[in-house]
């Protein structure tokens, strides 16, 4: 039997080299999920797998369990016709959303992505403060956000779109695809590298299953449009990771017309907004009544929209950092990260007093 090059899958130095401490465990990748049961690729195939009871117990959370696209270490013996996942492996980077109907818990949309494509409908779809929140949490997860425009044949108003466009797509690149024209994805094929690693966000219905189709060559999974009230057709029920021929893997995922923000990369998404706050006369300023304040005026001059900025307090306030500066949410998602061992300042301590006894 062939082995499988599990750089293919984007199994590269970094990953490898946090493998090696677990000693009698094989490295896989997960591709799919269903309920408490896992699909994995290793370099002798694919199989299911599920966690381990101590893994179970262990998690806090239920981001703390495998997402697709997770690189896990496993023993491939067989319990209940299942391998026995063990450990994750740092993530390099995560899509997150808040979990349904479970606080403030998050879920990992997709993880260890080099580039999340956000799809939107150039027609029914089009929607600039939807895309904000996608922007905003793309930057967030580690990737690089792209934007795709889909359903270019059915846009009437384009140059019209892509001027709105100019907004809030700063520092991103924009790309045009169309369903109609046989070569009309072939703008995207050039972010999918050998061993990196795509992902596919957006509303249900926006054509991310059509481009998969295309990538493929061949249409292995249903596509549906969207319905004539505006609302996307559910069609990938649950995220699946696929190997492209000849290129990386990507990760399709279910269409969520509505994100929660468990947390979001505001200074580069609103990075127009916090160029104009360096001008405010207070440093604190909010943005909302303050003399002085450079983002109002911009907006009286017409150099920004109101609407830009209602979008900016709304996702600001949905995040948690209602009433603090950019450099004081920077801080604050820097204590998340290290709120297990009670915040950055009990980290560093902890880094010293181990390079203390070395």
């Amino acid at each position: 039997m062939n082995k499988i090059d599990m750089k293919e899958y984007g199994l590269n130095e970094r990953f490898m080299n946090e493998a090696v401490l677990y000693e009698g465990l094989a490295a896989g990748r997960i591709i799919s999920q269903f309920k408490d049961l896992y699909k994995a690729v290793t370099e002798d195939g694919e199989i299911t797998a599920q966690v381990s009871g101590k893994f179970r117990y262990n998690a806090a959370t239920i981001s703390d369990f495998p997402a697709v696209g997770d690189f896990v270490m496993l023993d491939k013996k067989v319990m209940d016709g299942n391998s026995i996942i063990h450990h994750v492996l740092t993530r390099k980077s995560a899509f997150v959303r808040k979990a349904s109907g479970t606080g403030n818990d998050e879920q990992i949309v997709a993880a260890n992505i080099d580039t999340v494509f956000i799809c939107m409908s150039l027609n029914n779809d089009f929607n600039l403060r939807r895309l904000e929140r996608y922007i905003g949490i793309g930057w967030d997860s580690g990737a690089v956000p792209v934007v795709v425009l889909t359903k270019a044949d059915l846009c009437k108003n384009l140059d019209e779109r892509l001027s709105e466009l100019e907004e809030v797509c700063l520092g991103l690149d924009v790309i045009i695809t169309s369903s109609m024209s046989e070569d009309g994805y072939l703008c995207v094929t050039k972010y999918i590298e050998h061993g990196k690693t795509v992902a596919f966000i957006g509303s249900s219905g926006v054509g991310k299953t059509t481009l998969i189709n295309r990538l493929l060559g061949e249409d292995v999974y249903e596509t549906k449009g969207l319905r004539n009230d505006d609302k996307g057709r559910h069609t990938t029920t649950r995220r699946e990771l696929i190997m492209l021929p000849g290129r990386g893997v990507v990760i399709d995922t279910p269409g969520m017309r509505e994100l929660g923000i468990e947390s979001a990369d505001l200074e580069k998404t609103f990075s127009d907004i916090d160029a104009l706050s360096e001008d405010c006369r207070f440093r604190d300023c909010t943005h909302t009544n303050e003399p002085g304040c450079a983002v109002k005026n911009a907006i009286e001059n017409g150099s920004l929209s109101e609407e830009r900025l209602l979008s900016y307090h709304k996702l600001k306030k949905e995040a948690g950092y209602e009433g603090l500066n950019s450099r004081q949410i920077e801080s604050k998602k820097i204590n998340e990260m290290f709120k297990s061992v009670g915040g950055m300042k009990n980290a560093r301590k902890m880094i010293k007093e181990k390079n203390k006894n070395k």
